[in-house]
């Protein structure tokens, strides 16, 4: 693949609900151009962009793939990005590296969710955008149907740029609105219109010159005037019109069947706009705002987008130049990092496949192996110049579980793998639970941490397991307690011996006080250490349940000592006793993890989702309507929020989300409690016997 400069680049991101067809649009890109002989097949694991061992056997896109296609002297960079929303990482760095999103809309099922999704981060870019009502050769498809529901979603215009011949098994092609061409079968140049579509051309041809002429004042009093525009002015028009975002084109294909796919390309190469013409990137420099233009006589910012690791190739970085240039055997500095990574050879990605290239141009995408501390979200660039670009904003993970290492071999790893995968995807986290001493792997969904731990196993050789995570009770008081204990151990030589007596109450300003209030000496102070280290010991196994306890304040007020006898070990036991009767002596009380709580759904389903949400001891905090999708403002305990992910997507049809945050904790209703109690009670017992 030659070079190609920033003029004559196209960055575009393939966004849709999952199976619209963009892998085979992709494909189709591909073969139309002759990069491949034949078209690859989804169900054969044949696609250049769905290479992965993970899509092949799903049959869905995972990840997102670069296929750059070379077409009208120009290099189109298509980004296939994941339709399943539990993958909206991918696709939300893809769309941070573009000028442009092609969206797909399945002609039968119309606007799903995965489109819905992808339409919000489009807006959130601000990003130009074609429509591309795909499948037009599926039994049932219904372009006026699909139009006019995309045209009501919409809050900017749609306009027609061709119309398509036939519809379901008639389906042969489209006529393109601007060349007043009709596009058969594989044809690249056009033929002339069939005459029963003439009439029809005409009249939505009339509407796309006045869309045109809205984007230049020339072009609109040309037209004022004359009621004509050549070509060439209707494309200079039409280009304004769609970066300004006042406009969006809508064309049609059926991908798999490579029909309509030509204007497809012709679309993208002629109206979204290269890298030279988009928005400068805001970014900073030495502590200063700047404004980054896609000129290879900038200073050299390279930001990183995307990494894999792959056990046969190593790690490899993704990232686009957003100024200046690199080439092979660069030294470029990591600005978050402060380090220097040096790149070997840079390449250019076709699937899995990479193309050796001496230079990447500004604007241009570009993949470089084996750097060693750069990850996602890096800016690469002149140790002179720091550049540090903002990431874009990721949905925080919804869907938890508790990981364990399948065998001791795999302990020693699980904690790197963990490291390298959530470095891989931004949507990704996991820490360590201090108060259920579990490791918590958080992600969007079910499958997103399936495909995660099958990655662990397959590429990392990480065996990993998998179960609900524990909800992070804490036992605390309500009450007040008073008790004494006496350790005494006498088996020969010197014994043991220590008296405490103690206080509890709520302290509501910590999680812990602890108070020396004895008088007269009858505990020395420096007993006082080894009695508070008892009492910690305690609240961090708990009585109660078997939960860390918190939010309480100890008093030491009385005990006995021995003259021989008295030692550390033996107040820390006295203190332990004392602790647990004054404890449970103070009315003990578990405390629950209550959750501020956001589900957007569509209004149909404002009454199922309330009625679910109270039935999860949920509080309803205020309702919201606008543009037919309703927010629901709620709090609830998040050991009902458990698999709410799924439950949410079941219940909706897969078109409701929500956003979960820690509130506060409160008391959990003594029924529940003594549940929870029974089941902790339960869970020992089978540990013991296993």
């Amino acid at each position: 693949m030659k070079e190609y400069t920033s003029d004559s680049i196209r960055n575009i991101a393939l966004v849709s609900h999952s199976s619209a067809g963009k892998t085979m649009m992709a494909e189709a890109f591909l073969h139309l151009t002759g990069a491949t002989t034949r078209l690859g097949r989804i169900e054969d694991g044949t696609t250049a962009s769905d290479f992965d061992e993970e899509e092949i056997r799903r049959q869905i896109s995972v990840y997102t793939s670069v296929i750059p296609v070379e077409y009208q002297n120009k290099k189109i960079n298509i980004l296939d990005t994941p339709g399943y929303t539990d993958f909206v990482g991918d696709m939300i760095s893809a769309l941070s590296v573009v000028e442009g999103a092609l969206v797909l809309v399945d002609a039968v099922s119309g606007i799903e969710v995965g489109t819905e999704v992808a339409w919000r981060y489009c807006d959130q870019f601000n990003l130009p955008r074609i429509i591309v009502i795909n499948k037009m050769d599926r039994q049932n498809a219904n372009y006026a149907k699909v139009f006019a529901a995309m045209e009501e979603y919409s809050d900017t215009r749609l306009i027609k740029f061709n119309l398509p011949i036939g519809e379901k098994e008639d389906y042969k092609g489209t006529i393109d609105l601007i060349s007043m061409k009709a596009f058969l079968g594989d044809d690249t140049t056009g033929s002339e219109i069939p005459a029963e579509y003439k009439d029809d051309a005409e009249t939505e041809r009339m509407v796309l010159i006045e869309a045109a002429a809205e984007g230049d004042d020339s072009l609109l009093e040309k037209y004022l005037e004359t009621g004509e525009l050549s070509e060439d002015e209707i494309k200079l028009g039409l280009k304004n019109i769609i970066k300004e975002g006042t406009f969006i084109p809508v064309l049609v294909s059926a991908a798999g069947s490579e029909l309509g796919v030509a204007p497809v390309l012709n679309a993208i190469a002629d109206y979204i706009p290269s890298p030279l013409e988009a928005a400068p990137r805001k970014a900073t420099l030495d502590d200063s705002e700047i404004e980054l233009i896609a000129e290879d006589s900038g200073p050299v910012a390279c930001y990183v987008w995307k990494t894999t690791a792959d056990p046969f190739v190593g790690k490899q970085t993704f990232f686009r130049v957003l100024s200046g240039s690199v080439s092979s055997d660069s030294k470029l500095w990591n600005s978050a990092r402060n380090i220097e990574e040096r790149f070997g050879s840079v390449s250019v990605m076709c699937g899995n496949e990479a193309t050796a290239v001496k230079t990447i141009h500004a604007g241009d995408i570009g993949v470089v192996p084996k750097l060693s501390e750069t990850s996602t979200g890096n800016v690469l660039c002149n140790k002179d110049k720091l550049i540090t670009i903002d990431m874009p904003a990721y949905p925080n993970a919804l869907y938890r579980v508790a990981v364990f290492p399948k065998t001791q071999v795999d302990s020693t790893k699980i904690n790197s793998a963990l490291t390298k995968l959530c470095e891989e995807d931004m949507t990704l986290s996991w820490y360590n639970d201090p108060l259920t001493f579990q490791t918590i792997l958080q992600g969007m969904g079910d499958q997103h941490i399936d495909v995660v731990i099958r990655r662990a196993e397959v590429k990392l050789q990480v065996g990993i397991n998998t179960d609900i995570p524990r909800v992070p009770f804490k036992e605390a008081i309500n009450g007040k307690g008073d008790a004494r204990y006496r350790h005494k151990k006498q088996s020969g030589g010197s014994g043991q011996f220590g008296e405490v007596a103690l206080r509890v109450e709520a302290f509501k300003d910590g999680d812990f006080e602890f108070k020396n209030n004895v008088f007269g000496g009858s505990v020395s102070q420096s007993y006082m250490p080894a009695i508070e280290k008892g009492i910690r010991n305690v609240m961090k196994e708990g009585t109660l349940a078997g939960y860390p306890i918190s939010g309480i304040r100890v008093s030491v007020y009385d005990g006995k000592e021995h003259p021989v006898d008295s030692k550390p070990i033996a107040f820390e036991i006295a203190g332990r006793g004392a602790f647990k009767e004054a404890f449970l002596q103070a009315n003990p009380i578990l405390l629950e993890p209550i959750m501020n709580v956001k589900v957007i759904i569509p209004e149909e389903y404002m009454g199922d989702i309330m009625g679910d949400l109270n039935g999860r001891r949920g509080r309803v905090q205020g309702m919201e309507s606008e543009k037919g999708r309703s927010t629901i403002s709620a709090q609830v305990p998040l050991a009902e929020m458990q698999r709410y992910t799924t439950i949410l997507r079941s219940m909706t049809g897969g078109r409701g989300i929500f956003t979960m945050e820690e509130a506060r904790y409160e008391m959990v209703p003594s029924h529940i409690t003594q549940e929870i109690i029974d089941q902790r009670k339960k869970d020992a017992s089978q540990s013991k016997e296993e």
